[in-house]
């Protein structure tokens, strides 16, 4: 395995990002613009094993809502459990401060929440988006 992670800096990346975020989070999907914005304040990026998209993440850092860092890892369903998460996280937990570390993972994504379980993370809070019926983990580390 051959993890190779590149940051969204044209319309193919922020497609591909696009892509994996909306697969693993359909109830909270993002149009082109929106992604285009994020990318704007985050740090995006797309993960590949050779030439095929495994996943995505993001790094957003702290704001005056939200005082902890937030790291996402994302990984399409046929490529968990190959290491591909693991290296995408520390990846993008190494762009932190470390001065606090959140995560928001859809509550029906099992392995999402048992991954951030498995590396320290406790659950603070379950929440819903405007509109939406199934909740998001808020999960900080521990």
């Amino acid at each position: 395995m051959t993890l190779r992670i590149v940051r969204v800096h044209d319309e193919v990346t922020l497609l591909e990002w696009q892509q994996v975020h909306n697969e693993i989070v359909p109830t909270a999907a993002l149009s082109v613009d929106e992604v285009r914005e994020r990318a704007t304040r985050n740090v995006l990026e797309v993960a590949y094993d050779g030439d095929v998209l495994v996943g995505c993440s993001t790094v957003r850092p702290p704001d005056a809502d939200t005082p902890a860092e937030t790291v996402i890892a994302r990984v399409l369903p046929p490529y968990r459990r190959c290491g591909f998460g693991e290296t995408l996280y520390q990846h993008c937990l190494a762009q932190t401060q470390g001065k606090g570390v959140e995560t928001h993972i859809l509550a029906t994504n099992v392995d999402g929440v048992r991954f951030a379980e498995k590396h320290g993370f406790l659950e603070v809070e379950t929440y819903l988006l405007p509109g939406d019926t199934v909740p998001f983990v808020l999960m900080r580390l521990g």
